[in-house]
């Protein structure tokens, strides 16, 4: 549990540091290096602002505290997330279309786009449904998505120390800052469902095991007396 929590800290100091790293980049204008690559001005601020809601808020849905305490704030924190989701994924899919790094790159965002909101509607529509286990398990899906923002900028400043020109690199990061996110959370998901298939393998076992025991104590008559003693003259 205290790994948990640890790990939910780091999640969220990295999101909330990619999250001012973009506001101070792009309160000011855009950058004259990504002039080019956006399809208006207008686009780009839309996806990286409502991007920076669902990176600022994704931490929060998974923390059990506040699900348990707070359900109601659990509740509009992530219809919050997934606005920021839609809006965000939108804009993206056509900022897609403009990326640098010619098709490879494009192709990349753009299938980060569309995963990105496949899995916000099926967390939407699990929910809606009343199926808590598949809400969860698509909202882990999104935020690795999500979580890409912060992997984006941790392999463009690792490229460049490595000397890799920015022409080779960004085509690759355009698959890596989101591929190995959706592989992790699938892996997560094999290890704690074969874990808590174990789990309850277990317990059902035990209440069969119960039950068979309980069968048995009542069709065994009690020591010193026999079935003919035991009815009524």
């Amino acid at each position: 549990m205290q790994m948990l929590t640890f790990g939910l800290i780091v999640l969220a100091l990295a999101c909330l540091g990619v999250a001012y790293y973009a506001i101070a980049t792009y309160a000011g204008g855009i950058p004259s290096g990504m002039q080019a690559g956006a399809a208006t001005p207008e686009v780009l601020y839309v996806h990286v602002f409502a991007s920076l809601v669902a990176l600022a808020l994704g931490p929060l849905q998974f923390a059990a505290s506040l699900r348990a305490r707070h359900p109601r704030l659990h509740r509009n924190s992530g219809r919050l997330y997934l606005l920021g989701v839609f809006v965000g994924g939108g804009a993206g899919l056509l900022l897609a279309f403009f990326a640098q790094g010619a098709w490879v790159a494009k192709a990349g965002f753009a299938a980060l786009a569309v995963c990105w909101l496949h899995t916000a509607i099926r967390a939407l529509v699990a929910i809606l449904a009343g199926d808590v286990v598949a809400h969860r398990r698509w909202m882990v899906r999104n935020f690795a998505l999500t979580f890409a923002a912060v992997t984006l900028r941790l392999y463009l400043p690792a490229a460049m120390v490595s000397g890799v020109p920015f022409e080779a690199a960004y085509p690759a990061i355009a698959w890596l800052c989101w591929v190995p996110n959706l592989l992790a959370a699938e892996a997560l998901f094999n290890r704690t469902g074969a874990r808590l298939a174990g789990r309850d393998g277990d317990r059902a076992r035990g209440r069969i095991t119960a039950a068979r025991g309980s069968a048995t104590q009542r069709a065994t008559p009690p020591t010193g007396t026999s079935p003919r003693s035991s009815r009524r003259p």
